[in-house]
């Protein structure tokens, strides 16, 4: 998400399988720092930039690389040319202690959603932001069953983490329903998180 060479690589890769209609943006880091530690230090700037870099310019170049292949396909019956789906986070919205970096990054995401799709709605392209809370993945996986456990007793309703499946069906309703554009859509069975 750094190189911007391998992004446009990407993008000519998947325009080679045939038109590209969809493009989803999932990559992202987080780095748990406070704005002035308990030892009185700032927060490296290094770190935050590396944060922001991945998460939300690494985003918007993949928004620009791919909205512009879109940009050069016939539309479809409707208009469409394609739809990019972002992903944020809730903390975007909740970020807690640590996570000032992780939170700019994905609130950064969330507020270039509606501008995005108002730029790119005279080429036909749709742009979208998911907002996804806990979710079962292979870092939670390394976590003991306890704690994962006590995530998953965290959760409003359903009472349990989130699962690859549920951000795919999402990603899946998103791509059919033409009428979702310029929104960001929280995927988190109503959780809120605290700030610790």
């Amino acid at each position: 998400m750094t190189d911007a060479h391998q992004e446009q690589a990407a993008v000519v890769a998947a325009v080679a399988l045939g038109p590209l209609r969809v493009a989803v943006n999932c990559a992202g880091i987080g780095m748990a720092s406070r704005t002035v530690g308990r030892d009185g230090q700032p927060h490296d700037l290094d770190v935050f930039r590396t944060v922001i870099n991945i998460n939300l310019i690494g985003t918007f170049n993949v928004i620009r690389l791919a909205a512009a292949a879109m940009n050069k396909t016939d539309p479809l019956a409707d208009g469409e040319r394609g739809v990019i789906v972002n992903t944020a986070s809730i903390a975007a919205f909740d970020g807690q202690i640590g996570q000032i970096a992780y939170s700019a990054s994905k609130a950064g995401i969330v507020g270039l959603t509606l501008p995005a799709a108002r730029d790119l709605s005279p080429a036909g392209i749709r742009v979208i932001t998911i907002a996804p809370g806990i979710f079962d993945t292979p870092l939670l996986g390394l976590m003991p069953e306890t704690q994962r456990q006590a995530l998953a007793d965290g959760i409003p309703f359903p009472k349990r983490l989130g699962y690859p499946a549920d951000f795919a069906g999402l990603v899946e309703e998103i791509v059919r329903n033409d009428y979702v554009n310029g929104e960001t859509i929280r995927l988190d069975g109503a959780l809120r998180m605290a700030p610790r």
